[in-house]
């Protein structure tokens, strides 16, 4: 059996929620445990698993309302920074199954440090150049259709 996806269901308002801002394609909602004033979920409010599956319209639309929340926050609760914090697949930590991302608003001296400590990958830089240099990308979205 599939799990029920909680951000379907806080779409269709079967489970309550803290709807900060929607629009047709997007909903914007406090999450149970904020980790920072202001700490939003975004996430369309069509069911993608992840970003390999979103499509580039819906990631424009997120991205637009993010920037959006993003100077909001800036003028009502004087945020002066700000982290999107985004996991696709398990590889990545995804636990929730609904594309999503989080926005942080930062505040001077917050002590939060949502950046991890990572190892550096020992890789050949001109090899994996030569496996992921792109030359041309065929996005849906661009400048023309904004």
């Amino acid at each position: 059996m599939v799990e029920p996806c909680v951000i379907c269901q806080i779409v269709r308002e079967e489970v309550p929620a803290w709807i900060v801002y929607q629009t047709d394609t997007t909903v914007c909602f406090l999450p149970k445990d904020l980790n920072t004033i202001g700490h939003t979920i975004i996430a369309p409010k069509e069911h993608y698993t992840d970003l390999f599956t979103l499509p580039e319209q819906n990631a424009g639309d997120l991205m637009c309302v993010a920037k959006a929340l993003t100077g909001h926050y800036a003028s009502v609760l004087d945020a002066v920074g700000v982290n999107l914090l985004h996991a696709s697949g398990k590889a990545a930590q995804q636990s929730v199954m609904h594309f999503h991302f989080h926005l942080l608003p930062r505040y001077h001296n917050d002590e939060i440090d949502a950046w991890p400590t990572l190892e550096n990958a020992l890789v050949d830089k001109d090899e994996l150049l030569m496996r992921i240099r792109v030359t041309h990308i065929d996005a849906k979205r661009n400048s023309d259709n904004s």
